[in-house]
């Protein structure tokens, strides 16, 4: 890997976005999806506990930063090589105090350089792509639209498209591929040119940016916290790159944590009738303009009050390492 490449994160044009050691004069402009996503209608009653989901505290990153919280559900039938890095990773203390270091307002957060730069990452070797996943009959998977005979819908809180479940039955594993699609909060990899390069740089996104599906790894999205992701400091137009950036304070899985720190995140189950009657209402209200993006999943959140102290690094493990 070349020193400078690690967080170019290819825009729509196909041209590299500005990193401290590539400038380029001007980041390509957002497409015309990257633009305010005005809150659906919510269902006119809450819905009642049966149809909450409770996600599991080893799904669950809990992201500490000098704006708020953010909690991010991991996806690891989406990206398991990913979100197993993103483990090791948090317990390993290794983005304590690195900086949002690209913030592109109508796009998204770049951290998780240690060099702060967009030259950084961590020593353990960088992975093999997961850009697209195989979807069987016993994921979870609840389709909103159908449009030109690809399925957009929800596994668990992550937006994704996939194949219909009608060639589950002509293909030899029985399955069929999927894709995230990054909507608002939605977690992804950067990596440079090679589609194999991710490392420990990731993103979440602040608007859609369609132009992203199957380019770069998802690995997960915002249940909470999207506010505090959109009031990150942002850089300079064009390159995004931050002066006195924001920090991510601590990182850490729900599961590490004492019972007395751990949040409990809720979301509305995508298995339930009251999910289908938010997409029908949210699909009925945007009409010819829908998109899987418009759907807003309720959350409840509680506990976890207090931020989990920093751990040292493990013993043997790689602390902050520059380009390999």
């Amino acid at each position: 890997m070349t020193a400078g490449a690690l967080a170019s994160l290819i825009l729509a044009s196909g041209a590299f976005a500005q990193t401290a050691a590539h400038p380029t004069p001007h980041a390509p402009a957002a497409p015309a999806a990257a633009t305010q996503v005005p809150p659906p209608p919510a269902p006119p009653v809450s819905p009642p506990p049966s149809e909450w989901r409770t996600v599991p505290p080893e799904n669950l990153m809990v992201i500490e930063t000098t704006k708020g919280r953010i909690l991010v559900e991991l996806a690891p039938e989406v990206a398991p090589l990913h979100v197993e890095r993103m483990r090791l990773l948090a317990r390993n203390g290794f983005f304590d105090n690195l900086t949002w270091h690209r913030v592109i307002d109508l796009f998204m957060a770049q951290t998780g350089d240690p060099l702060g730069t967009g030259d950084g990452q961590s020593a353990y070797p960088d992975l093999k792509a997961e850009f697209t996943f195989r979807r069987g009959p016993d994921m979870p998977f609840s389709p909103v639209a159908a449009p030109a005979g690809a399925v957009l819908g929800f596994m668990h809180s992550l937006p994704i498209q996939t194949q219909p479940d009608s060639y589950m039955a002509t293909t030899a594993d029985h399955m069929v591929h999927g894709w995230g699609v990054y909507c608002p909060g939605v977690a992804g990899m950067a990596r440079d040119d090679n589609p194999d390069s991710a490392n420990s740089q990731f993103f979440l996104m602040r608007q859609p940016y369609p132009s992203l599906d199957k380019r770069y790894t998802v690995w997960g999205s915002v249940v909470s916290g999207l506010d505090v992701v959109r009031s990150l400091k942002t850089g300079a137009e064009g390159s995004g790159i931050v002066t006195d950036p924001d920090r991510m304070t601590s990182v850490r899985i729900a599961s590490d944590l004492p019972e007395a720190d751990r949040p409990t995140v809720q979301v509305l189950d995508t298995g339930s009738p009251r999910f289908r009657a938010l997409a029908d209402l949210t699909r009925a209200s945007k009409g010819a303009d829908f998109s899987v993006c418009d759907i807003v999943l309720p959350v409840q959140v509680s506990g976890g009050a207090t931020p989990a102290a920093a751990p040292t690094t493990a013993p043997g493990a790689p602390g902050a390492a520059g380009p390999t």
